[in-house]
């Protein structure tokens, strides 16, 4: 039975910090009056997620053992201006988990005799560079082609088609092709053009017809799905950017990009995604040979050797020596998992529209469902989303009480310049108060003494703070630790009349 979006109450255990009579921050870790049940794993990663709700989580969880949906739940909003519940039927993208899709059509057309694995793309491409002409289907399904990761200028650059391929084809290659891995969103661009030119039909018409509709998917899709009334997850980008919806994208461009189209951006449900896996474990879609191969390990992705790709899968051997057969995908607000676990007859389907490191907890959540004495570090309030609520709770002055907290709780994120260096930004972006900005980066200044960078970003601050003096005495400390292009800011403040 499922409980979307429930807010249990909790009892904080860590900091409570009082700044007046007014107001708090509280930095909590928090666990339900209700206790869950020790012996059923499914309560306790339900708990686990809950608790992690109060602090920024939001999105989905669906796990089902032998047949049996033994979780189905919501967390947080999927819309935080309208207060819409993330449910199990919330619309989310899946990001590069739709190469699963693609490879299973590949092999469809296999079953039906329009291709082979072994067909060289130059069947269907003509006229390509002599390094190009031998490029194989299994290649470009296993990213061993050599091709590069993408061109262009991210996922909404519309590159007409033959220019796309066209330039595509006659770039560089990153290895032989053949020699190793490396992950290649354009690969699967190109799987996408070849299912196109096979079957006379447009990719997504193709999977929508040959995949979803067998499967059951209503609510999958990149345009073809009525979206209008359902409940679309909107991206949060360090959970404090409204990014809203890739759907949104879509319908103004009126198409979907190469860059995305058969490599990532399809959108889906927790209820779908597992349709898909009843239709890949019953052989709905694929046959069950056919199915082998999509799973099989064909190469390793590091030297190392713990993990292979088959063909839009991941491989991994759990720590109970067990098959895991999984992909992920995300863009840096959405985040998407799928964790199949053959041997014990299982799936994990996790979603979130806040990722952060904090909340992409697939694994652990694997961990808990099979091992009854692991316990999972809690899900803490990411760094930037607390340091945003604690600028909108309080004046620049108490830049003391926030270096406090970021001491003593966030010692890892603090520990290079990157993740105050990015927030200082952010808070010179999306805050009318610049003076913010300047206090977060003459913490990193005083962290990091020796980085120009640092010390360039703290005469940004003080700069956009209209700071002149100050800017100019930063970028030349700069300056001083060897960067050029604090002097062109220099010379531009100075020939603006400030010395």
């Amino acid at each position: 039975m499922t409980y979307a979006n429930r807010h249990p109450s909790c009892i904080c255990v860590m900091a409570r910090y009082v700044f007046g009579a007014a107001s708090a921050f509280t930095l909590a870790l928090c666990t339900t009056q209700s206790v869950a049940s020790e012996s059923n794993p499914a309560e306790r990663i339900d708990k686990f997620l809950a608790e992690g709700a109060d602090n920024g989580f939001s999105g989905a969880i669906l796990v089902s053992v032998n047949g049996n949906v033994v979780l189905n739940e919501g967390y947080g909003l999927a819309n935080k201006e309208e207060e819409l519940p993330f449910t199990p039927d919330t619309v989310i993208s899946i990001g590069s988990v739709t190469k699963q899709f693609t490879a299973t059509a590949i092999l469809l057309l296999v079953e039906r005799s329009q291709l082979s694995v072994d067909d060289p793309v130059s069947h269907y491409f003509p006229d390509l560079p002599d390094n190009k002409k031998n490029i194989t289907i299994h290649q470009l399904l296993t990213h061993s082609s050599g091709l590069p990761h993408s061109i262009g200028d991210g996922d909404f650059d519309h590159i007409p088609t033959h220019e796309f391929f066209s330039e595509l084809f006659n770039g560089d290659l990153m290895f032989e092709p053949g020699e190793r891995y490396g992950y290649s969103n354009a690969g699967y661009s190109v799987l996408a053009r070849i299912i196109e030119l096979q079957s006379g039909m447009d990719y997504e018409s193709f999977i929508a017809h040959n995949l979803f509709g067998p499967a059951g998917m209503k609510r999958t899709g990149y345009t073809l799905p009525h979206w209008d009334d359902l409940v679309l997850a909107h991206a949060y980008q360090r959970n404090i950017i409204d990014r809203g919806t890739m759907i949104e994208r879509f319908k103004s461009d009126g198409a979907v990009s190469w860059n995305l189209k058969g490599n990532g951006g399809i959108h889906s449900t927790q209820n779908d995604m597992y349709l898909w896996y009843l239709a890949l474990e019953n052989n709905t879609v694929l046959s069950s040979e056919l199915t082998k191969q999509l799973t099989t390990s064909y190469i390793a992705e590091q030297e190392s050797g713990d993990s292979h790709y088959g063909y839009g899968w991941a491989i991994f051997t759990s720590d109970r020596d067990t098959q895991i057969i999984t992909h992920n995908g995300g863009n840096g607000a959405f985040f998407h998992e799928f964790l199949w676990l053959p041997d014990d007859k299982a799936v994990i389907i996790f979603s979130t529209n806040a990722t952060s490191q904090q909340v992409e907890r697939t694994w652990a959540i694997e961990k808990m469902l099979f091992n009854a004495s692991f316990q999972p570090e809690p899900i803490i309030e990411n760094v930037y989303q607390l340091v945003f609520d604690f600028m909108a709770q309080q004046p620049p002055a108490e830049i003391t009480k926030l270096k406090s907290i970021l001491r003593s709780h966030y010692e890892s994120e603090i520990s290079s310049p990157t993740v105050l260096n990015r927030l200082g930004y952010l808070s010179l972006q999306f805050r009318e108060d610049k003076q913010w900005a300047v206090e977060i980066f003459s913490f990193n200044s005083q962290l990091f003494p020796d980085d120009p960078n640092v010390w360039d970003s703290l005469g940004d601050g003080y700069r956009a703070n209209g700071q002149k003096a100050k800017a100019i005495d930063a970028y030349r400390s700069a300056v001083r630790l060897g960067s050029r292009e604090s002097q062109t800011k220099i010379n531009e403040l100075t020939d603006a009349g400030v010395r």
